[in-house]
């Protein structure tokens, strides 16, 4: 700057701060949600409320604050490879346990629940029309589940053996008991650990694999229903037009190609 010279100087812009905008995601605004429960508890306690008070008060609340409940996203099951499925009834019939073989094929042919599996006696047995009657318990609707032709002659070897030791269920342990679900369990996942699974095989892994490859095979859905136990309000009524004779005769024909 030489001398004489004015001097200028620049102007100065103050910079306010931008305040803080709440947001959905902003939960710094938020009281705890303890105080908050206090606070509400205060107001409420002379109302007397009951449970269903409270869940119609908190639904009518996201209501007015245009809150939708979060839905939680539904895992799909893990269903076993065909090469799995080989894997492990490999190991299974290496054994040479044959009964363990027997109860692995008929979960597997069958697609039953364990718990139904455990229940089943030797006189729901129909070998003439290769069928399984599944008694449910009270409240429940029974239903026939159908089984190969090929696997007919094992099984009433099966069950003639067991009746000569004075037996009335299909699976017994050796004290002459059925077995219980957490039994079946035990045995499977034996065999899972022996054949180096990457997913222990659980029973109802064998009912999501036999539905899945009737599926695969081309079979309706309306044709599985009458056996697999699943209804629907919605599937009910073509469901009823379906008898088991059709499922049966479409299971059959696809049946032959099951990987074990």
């Amino acid at each position: 700057m030489t001398d004489g010279a004015e001097k200028t100087t620049e102007p100065t812009t103050e910079i306010t701060p931008t305040p803080k905008i709440a947001t959905a995601t902003n939960t710094s605004t938020r009281t705890p949600v303890r105080e908050k429960a206090r606070q509400f508890a205060k107001q409420l306690i002379k109302e007397n409320p009951d449970c269903t008070y409270l869940r119609e008060l908190f639904r009518h609340i996201r209501f007015e604050l245009k809150i939708s409940p979060e839905e939680t996203p539904k895992n799909l099951p893990y269903v076993p490879t065909e090469e799995e499925i080989k894997k492990y009834y490999a190991v299974v019939w290496q054994s040479r346990n044959m009964q363990n073989v027997i109860i692995t094929k008929t979960l597997l042919y069958t697609g039953v629940r364990v718990a139904e599996l455990v229940r089943i006696l030797i006189s729901d047995i129909d070998f003439d029309r290769c069928q399984i009657r599944i008694n449910q318990r009270k409240g429940s609707k029974d239903r026939i589940v159908p089984f190969p032709e090929s696997f007919k002659e094992v099984l009433a070897m099966h069950t003639q053996s067991i009746t000569q030791e004075g037996g009335i269920h299909l699976f017994e342990s050796s004290w002459k008991k059925p077995y219980t679900d957490r039994g079946i369990r035990k045995i499977l996942a034996v065999y899972s650990k022996a054949a180096g699974m990457k997913h222990s095989i659980s029973p109802h892994k064998f009912r999501h694999f036999l539905f899945t490859w009737l599926k695969k095979q081309g079979i309706e859905d309306a044709l599985i229903q009458p056996f697999s136990g699943h209804e629907s309000r919605l599937s009910l009524e073509i469901y009823s037009k379906l008898s088991i004779g059709d499922a049966q005769e479409s299971y059959e024909n696809v049946i032959a190609k099951f990987p074990v």
